[in-house]
Order: C-alpha cells, then sequence, then structure tokens
C-alpha cells in the first residue's frame, strides 16, 4: 500500500488497518467524531429540555389538587417561568387558547391574570 492508499482515523488521525471502507481505527474514536460532532446540537437541546423541565415543576408547585389556580403573570416569572417555552397549544371550541407545558396549561385572562391548570388524563375504560 502505498502513501496515498493509507487512509487516517478520522477522530486520533492514526493509520488505518483492514477494511478499504473503514473511517476510524475503533469504536472509541468512532465514538468521540460522532460525539464531537453532535455535541453543540446536544446541547442546545439539553438547554431546553432543561428550561422546560423547570417550568413544568413551577406549574406543578403551584396547582392545587383541584387543578387550577389564578395567578397573575408577574408572580409566574418571579417564580422563574419562561413564558416563550412551551410544549403544545391547545384551542377550545370557545376560542380561547391555552398554551401547555407538558400536561399543565396555562390560559391568558384580563390584564396580568393568568388561569393554570393541570389537564385531565383521559380515563381507560379497559
Amino acid at each position: 500500500m502505498t502513501n496515498s492508499e493509507i487512509k487516517y482515523c478520522l477522530d486520533c488521525g492514526e493509520a488505518i488497518k483492514g477494511r478499504s471502507d473503514k473511517k476510524f481505527c475503533n469504536d472509541q474514536c468512532r465514538n468521540n467524531y460522532n460525539n464531537k460532532q453532535n455535541s453543540d446540537t446536544l446541547a442546545s437541546v439539553r438547554g431546553i429540555n432543561s428550561i422546560l423541565k423547570r417550568n413544568r415543576k413551577i406549574l406543578e408547585d403551584l396547582i392545587p389538587a383541584e387543578g387550577k389556580i389564578k395567578i397573575t403573570k408577574s408572580k409566574l416569572i418571579e417564580k422563574g417561568y419562561v413564558l416563550n417555552y412551551l410544549t403544545h397549544t391547545y384551542t377550545t371550541q370557545k376560542g380561547s387558547v391555552y398554551h401547555f407545558c407538558y400536561e399543565y396549561g396555562i390560559l391568558y385572562l384580563e390584564g396580568d391574570w393568568l388561569m393554570l391548570v393541570k389537564r385531565e388524563e383521559p380515563k381507560n375504560d379497559g
């Protein structure tokens, strides 16, 4: 094999022995390389998930067993809630839009007021 035919590991740069289509010298180098490639994306996702989990915990701590409570937006923000991070929205037949963070929802009311609710899980008759 000439120098021009020698393949080098994409992670550590060592010469590769074996199949002609091999890109890494071992599994550790393959994992290292792929982890480096994905780290920026994964860091972004981890950051968003962290905010969503914190938002969910704040709502869980605020909403009583009855399943709903009125609170001011400023009070919710004071607790550390980040308003722009949510998992989905739900629009009722009357046109009210609930902003959900997993099973906990926020309905914007008049002025600074919000209604916090916990979505009821569907009953399983099985």
